[in-house]
């Protein structure tokens, strides 16, 4: 039987044909305006609850709300995907701004229901939560409350939300206009090329020490010509956020991300602490990953540089496959779901000029389908972006049965699904190695994640805490971010660092991303969950896949301590679980520097 050939691009016409040029997104599009004005319309009618006969009334609501909700995602996420491909794409960057602005009424219609639910005595609101309309929802609208006890009148959120569209969004969107214009030359294997951002961010694992020196050289020149327009989109985009927190009475920037990611400061804490507590051996693997690149301390621009001869590459095909049969020896739905995705063009994979540079996956929620991001170049590390954007696909097919009101979980839960998959790939390709030197490879390639999430975040979560508070006080020049990120990465890599990455501040786009303020520290924490599932994995096999997939539909329905209290009987404001977590980590650098002195 002829194994079929998966597409690397993905189909997008299966939901609105004909690109940005779209007649049917336009048509979609004029009706979630429809659907939105009737919304506002029940709103501004909605009256504060005075007893539990409107229990109906108000499942109603939530119905219209999730109608709403769903069309105006589909729209939203296909627009996002279209200009992820090209990000030359003019038309789809005006049906950005669309959808930008119509997600701003959204937004507005919403806080008015919830903080007029919210205005119900005690007595009313307990019943309400506790009818059988709404009991299942109780969680949820709880938050909703609280949330609206925090904000501000429902006038001043108004005026913030929509001023956010222009005063706001607007900086994000002005960020991808200027990465979309950054062109790298640079010759390469003899060839002289002109590259994507993305592309040329490829080059990082390049087996030439010259190659990955010029392409980060090029790449910090270019980062530094504009470096005065990235550094007024990020204080921009700070300042508006601090001028919101500062009316609310929010003292601290991590308000905000955490109560998005559903967890305590005690928690966050702790996991930092137990990550500062245990970097020497991360720092000692650098040491040793520098000399044998023959330097003495590690340089950025070869952190990603392989460090054998032999470093196996797969085609799209091939690596498609790998993850398929390891995924089918946890469980046979995550193999049957990645297989229907690889199967039905799910996966934008082709390497080509105008992508946007790195990896994402988006929901179709009408659909019930997603979409992966991602530009394949053939690495493991490639493999194992694949299996981590899968991941997350998977974390949305799991919630398909759960109603769309409990189906809104954090970044940090949603790192730990794409993590899980991630590991099972990784976990696999190491095991597979044909010859040390291949094992060499893996293992350093599972390092790297740990490095990326102990060190490269880290950097990223102490920057971003620094830059906010010094913009408290005024505009922070360009330079100063330079100096900012430098410091924060010499802290984060524990002075391993030879040569760093000033401009780190203006070529990460998380750092941009208005939807999600400080979108560093959930990964680190979806990475050191994920471990303690994927241990409970190894240990129960291929039955533990229902109870991992009864975990993830819990994900939106419970703060992260009920959830590893719950699922894993764990306490996770404790520093004690999270360095179980990083000393599972550990044990791969013990075996990479016993294999590499071998080796030497």
């Amino acid at each position: 039987m002829t194994q079929q050939a998966y597409s690397e691009v993905w189909d997008l016409d299966v939901f609105f044909e004909g690109g940005s040029d779209s007649q049917q997104l336009r048509t979609h599009l004029d009706d979630v305006k429809e659907k939105l004005s009737s919304l506002e319309e029940t709103a501004r009618a909605f009256q504060i609850p005075a007893s539990s006969l409107v229990a109906n009334e108000v499942a109603n609501l939530i119905d219209s709300i999730k109608d709403v909700a769903l069309n105006l995602s589909q729209a939203g996420a296909v627009i996002g995907c279209f200009l992820a491909a090209d990000t030359t794409d003019k038309k789809a960057l005006i049906l950005q701004g669309e959808t930008t602005a119509l997600s701003a009424r959204f937004s507005t219609v919403l806080l008015k229901v919830q903080q007029t639910l919210a205005k119900s005595d005690e007595d009313t609101w307990q019943v309400l939560t506790k009818s059988d309309e709404l009991k299942e929802f109780e969680f949820v609208l709880n938050e909703w409350r609280e949330e609206v006890a925090l904000k501000l009148s429902e006038e001043e959120e108004s005026v913030i939300t929509s001023l956010s569209v222009d005063g706001y969004h607007g900086w994000g969107q002005l960020y991808d206009l200027l990465v979309r214009d950054i062109k790298i030359k640079i010759e390469v294997d003899g060839v002289e090329k002109e590259l994507s951002v993305g592309q040329a961010n490829n080059l990082s694992s390049h087996a030439s020490a010259d190659v990955r020196k010029r392409s980060f050289e090029a790449l910090e020149e270019a980062w530094g010509a504009k470096e005065d327009f990235f550094a007024s989109a990020l204080n921009r985009l700070a300042g508006f956020r601090l001028a919101v927190y500062k009316k609310r009475g929010w003292d601290s920037v991590l308000k905000e991300p955490l109560l998005r990611n559903r967890m305590s400061e005690e928690t966050l804490n702790a996991m930092w602490a137990a990550i500062g507590a245990n970097k020497a051996p991360f720092v000692e693997y650098l040491n040793v990953k520098a000399k044998m690149l023959g330097t003495e301390k590690m340089n950025w621009y070869d952190m990603d540089a392989p460090v054998t001869a032999s470093t196996k590459k797969l085609s799209y095909q091939e690596g498609a496959q790998f993850i398929l049969q390891h995924f089918g020896e946890f469980g046979p739905e995550l193999e049957a779901f990645s297989r229907k995705a690889f199967e039905d063009s799910w996966i934008e994979a082709e390497d080509r000029p105008n992508k946007r540079p790195g990896g994402f996956c988006t929901g179709m929620p009408m659909s019930e389908q997603s979409r992966i991001f991602m530009t394949y170049s053939g690495t493991m590390s490639n493999v194992a972006t694949l299996a981590h954007e899968l991941g997350h696909a998977f974390h949305s097919y799991t919630l398909r049965p759960v109603h769309w009101m409990n189906r809104q979980y954090a970044m940090g839960v949603a790192e730990t699904a794409s993590t899980f998959a991630e590991m099972i790939v990784a976990d696999a390709a190491v095991k597979a190695a044909e010859t040390n030197e291949e094992k060499i490879a893996l293992l350093e390639d599972k390092i790297q994640r740990s490095v990326a999430f102990f060190m490269n975040i880290h950097a990223r979560f102490l920057f971003e805490t620094r830059f906010y508070e010094e913009r408290k006080n005024g505009i922070v020049s360009s330079e100063r971010l330079n100096d900012l990120m430098v410091e924060a990465q010499q802290e984060a890599y524990g002075d391993a660092l030879d040569t760093t990455h000033p401009h780190f501040w203006a070529s990460k786009l998380h750092f941009y991303i208005t939807s999600t303020p400080f979108y560093n520290f959930p990964y680190t924490f979806g990475y050191l969950f994920s471990l303690s599932i994927y241990a409970k994995a190894l240990e129960e096999g291929q039955g533990f896949e229902q109870k991992y997939m009864a975990l993830l539909r819990d994900t939106a329905v419970m703060s992260v301590e009920e959830l590893a209290m719950k699922h894993l009987g764990e306490d996770i404001s404790q520093q004690e679980f999270w360095a179980k977590g990083v000393a599972l980590c550990v044990k791969d650098v013990k075996e990479f520097l016993e294999l590499t002195s071998v080796k030497g």
